[in-house]
């Protein structure tokens, strides 16, 4: 469902997304790349680049080249005017592809990012030993995904959000965003049930990854996880 529902909406989507987020999903995503420690000749994998918001931040924080893969070639079209614009098409290169069949070779990138990726696979543990595998030894990977507070009030203001706001923001801004503001909620809820972030770190252990660690964002609105290539 995620590239249908996304694809239309490339050339608003940081903008919107942004705002929806209420200013968090900019901050998640400094947040992930800050995880990594590189080099400027290091080589990067983005994987789910989308608008190439991760791969730009990338390139700010570290200076590495990147190359990013999505599945919507949409969304790849907006990504390829914003590199053109900021004049770092010698820096980023973007692919067409899949992260559950990367066209690449066995650790062939110094490190890995993925963002918003698990609700839209459907074996993660398989997506996420290719992802793993196409990292260097002593090579870090690197995800953002969205999470659901525990917290009793946290939790009831994220659910007030998420089954009233989002959908009526969604439908003032397009029809589109009406969509995605109506199916956030419950896929990430869908998520959080089918992989809690125990798991998430479990399946990930069992990729290859090492040194684990996992940061909770925004009272539990995002998460970050982040390990070494074993």
């Amino acid at each position: 469902m995620a590239p249908s529902l996304f694809a239309p909406l490339g050339p608003t989507y940081d903008r919107y997304s942004r705002l929806l987020s209420l200013g968090q999903d900019p901050r998640w995503r400094r947040f992930l790349v800050a995880r990594l420690d590189l080099q400027p000749d290091a080589r990067v994998l983005d994987v789910a680049t989308g608008t190439g918001a991760v791969a730009l931040e990338l390139v700010r924080q570290h200076g590495c080249s990147v190359v990013g893969i999505d599945r919507s070639a949409e969304m790849l079209a907006v990504a390829r005017a914003r590199v053109a614009a900021r004049g770092l098409a010698s820096r980023i290169e973007l692919h067409e592809g899949r992260a559950e069949a990367l066209p690449f070779a066995e650790a062939s990138f110094d490190a890995l990012t993925v963002t918003y990726l698990l609700r839209y696979v459907d074996d993660p543990a398989a997506t996420l030993r290719e992802l793993a595998r196409v990292v260097r030894p002593g090579g870090t990977v690197a995800m953002l995904e969205f999470g659901v507070p525990s917290a009793g009030a946290v939790r009831a203001l994220w659910e007030l959000y998420v089954r009233l706001v989002l959908p009526l923001a969604g439908r003032l801004l397009s029809p589109g965003w009406h969509e995605v503001g109506r199916f956030l909620g419950p896929s990430i809820r869908e998520l959080e049930a089918r992989l809690p972030l125990e798991r998430q770190l479990e399946l990930w252990s069992n990729a290859g990854l090492a040194n684990l660690q996992a940061r909770r964002l925004s009272l539990g609105g995002g998460v970050v996880v982040w390990g070494r290539r074993e």
